[in-house]
């Protein structure tokens, strides 16, 4: 089965909220297996407009990367990041090699 992935740019407008939103997520990311490959690092721009911050979290499939999302646990965390940051996320499946 292919791996799913959240992939996530994020404009922080209130780093203390954003802190709030962190911990909030992280019992959900635990439960579903999350496994984060980039967080807020370096980037270089390449094409088209930037966010500050870029987020690549591994999930074992595009499903459970969709539960997580779903989750009561997350969404509490959703709201928090609504309210102090500006987002694009999408689930992206993965490649079988």
């Amino acid at each position: 089965m292919a791996k799913g992935y959240w992939i996530a740019r994020v404009d922080v407008h209130d780093a203390e909220a954003y802190k709030d939103y962190v911990a909030t997520a992280a019992p959900a990311f635990q439960q579903y297996g999350a496994k984060f490959l980039a967080r807020g690092g370096r980037y270089v721009q390449l094409e088209g407009p930037v966010r500050g911050r870029n987020v690549v979290i591994e999930f074992d499939s595009v499903e459970t990367a969709k539960a997580c999302y779903d989750s009561e646990q997350y969404q509490k965390a959703a709201a928090i990041r609504q309210r102090c940051a500006d987002a694009e996320m999408v689930i992206v499946e993965g490649h079988d090699s």
